[in-house]
């Protein structure tokens, strides 16, 4: 019988402090998060030395709290693992610094994790059937890719937003019809009670990439021009609009790769409207769609654990001149 891996994992890259431990890539034995949402809303957004500040007084009750409700010691661990990037370069550094020192100080393996490849395996927890290869579309606040999940470390990029992220043009129409931050829950729920009867540009290109800054802006401009407008209509309209590309895109590529198997991942996967739409593809086009509980959909260390497993597996290891790279890429 093979022996059972347990990664730490941890998660600082925008304003959630998380660690969480993960058995054997897929079985969260602990998972918690201390976010700083009340913090921020009143700025209308994260304020980078603000969340940076806030982690350093998090962390290290947060970590003995993972270790606490998984019922293990560090003499447990097999790794600990941390996002790296992409994210801000503070919130990160605090995360890679405190990573650096358990693992000097415990004599244990670092693996540095990207961000965006800890929101894919966010979905092998939840749906522990799921394996490579499939298609993933990651929307999120700072991210929209679409990417062909060959194996477990193996993405190709098919298409990315030129300009505003799903999650950011999401944000910015809350905060401009004055529904605050964040914005993507609020507009959730705002657009249940409203109608998509307002028609919103839309761009398409050749190829897969995305822009979403067309319709952010005239949901904009019309707010500005008609203050009176339904704000539950511009939200279901804003909402119908964001989605509608983002499934023209997805089974574009997925007809192209010969694919019937796509999952979701990031924040934005949270919307109730995304969801239900990828999901209607189960019965229209004979798909099988995948994404991650709530919990799982927004930052949080569980997922980051879960990418770490198959890193380690795969021998991949940090030493401790690893740094924060804001900018990271997915390769």
């Amino acid at each position: 019988m093979e022996k059972d891996i347990y990664i730490l994992g941890i998660e600082s890259s925008c304003d959630e402090t998380s660690v969480s431990v993960v058995k054997n890539g897929r079985e969260v034995l602990s998972n918690v998060i201390s976010s700083q949402v009340p913090i921020h809303e009143k700025f209308g957004g994260v304020v980078p030395e603000i969340a940076s500040r806030n982690h350093v007084e998090a962390i290290s009750n947060v970590t003995k709290k993972a270790l606490k409700d998984a019922n293990i010691t560090l003499n447990d661990i097999d790794a600990v693992a941390c996002t790296y990037g992409p994210g801000l370069v503070g919130a990160l550094l605090v995360g890679v610094s405190y990573a650096k020192a358990l693992s000097y100080a415990c004599k244990k393996p670092l693996i540095g994790v990207n961000h965006i490849e800890g929101h894919i395996a966010a979905n092998y927890i939840t749906n522990k059937e799921l394996k490579p290869p499939f298609l993933c579309a990651i929307v999120s606040g700072g991210h929209t890719h679409l990417v062909h999940i060959k194996d477990y470390r193996e993405f190709e990029i098919l298409g990315k937003t030129r300009d505003d992220a799903i999650g950011e043009a999401f944000d910015k129409v809350a905060r401009v019809i004055g529904l605050g931050y964040p914005g993507g829950p609020k507009i959730d729920k705002l657009a249940k009670e409203g109608d998509a009867n307002i028609k919103l540009p839309e761009t398409h290109f050749e190829n897969l990439d995305f822009s979403f800054s067309g319709i952010k802006t005239a949901v904009i401009n019309l707010h500005h021009k008609n203050p009176d407008v339904n704000k539950a209509d511009l939200a279901a309209s804003f909402e119908k609009a964001v989605t509608n590309v983002l499934l023209e895109n997805t089974l574009k590529a997925a007809k192209e790769l010969n694919i019937d198997t796509i999952a979701l991942a990031g924040g934005v996967s949270a919307n109730s409207y995304i969801r239900e739409n990828f999901l209607n593809l189960e019965k229209t086009h004979n798909m099988k769609i995948y994404y991650p509980e709530l919990i799982l959909c927004t930052d949080n260390a569980a997922m980051i654990a879960s990418a770490g497993y198959y890193n380690y597996i795969s021998g991949v290891r940090s030493d401790l001149e690893l740094n924060a790279v804001p900018n990271l890429k997915l390769s």
